[in-house]
């Protein structure tokens, strides 16, 4: 049994230690915000935060959380986290959406850090979150827009 906090409560998993966190958020706790993309870490798709970092819950062993804190999509209630869900509708950024919860763990990582980045910098920090219908000028004027700025 591997307990750790999901979302700002204590969960025990009775999964195996090495089963991939996402596995364990969608299957055994049913939270289906986080998607699988990939599988390796490539694409995004998965990102959650441990311990407000954010992190591809695809290749993150179970046994890795143990006492550990661990927010969704679902669970995201930073500053930044509310100011880019609500930048997310007002930019209208998704097209299908399958990306989306990743994208923004991912910015809110990012703007929980740095709460007032540049362009270049947003970039950066989103580089390697793909969107499959290619939303990346609306996603990366949804990230400004949350940091209080002009937009992209």
């Amino acid at each position: 049994m591997i307990e750790f906090e999901l979302n700002g409560e204590s969960v025990t998993s009775a999964s195996e230690a090495d089963t991939p966190l996402l596995w364990v958020v969608r299957d055994e706790l049913k939270l289906k915000g986080t998607k699988y993309g990939c599988g390796i870490a490539m694409c995004g798709a998965c990102t959650v935060h441990i311990d407000g970092v954010a992190t591809r819950s695809c290749i993150t062993p179970l046994s890795s959380v143990a006492g550990h804190a661990v927010t969704t999509i679902e669970g995201l209630a930073s500053d930044a986290g509310k100011a880019l869900q609500k930048a997310w509708v007002d930019e209208q950024v998704p097209q299908c959406g399958y990306c989306q919860s990743g994208q923004i763990m991912q910015a809110a990582g990012f703007l929980e850090n740095n709460p007032s980045p540049t362009d270049e910098q947003i970039t950066a920090a989103m580089n390697g979150i793909l969107c499959r219908c290619m939303a990346y000028t609306r996603i990366h004027k949804a990230i400004k827009t949350a940091a209080g700025g002009e937009g992209a």
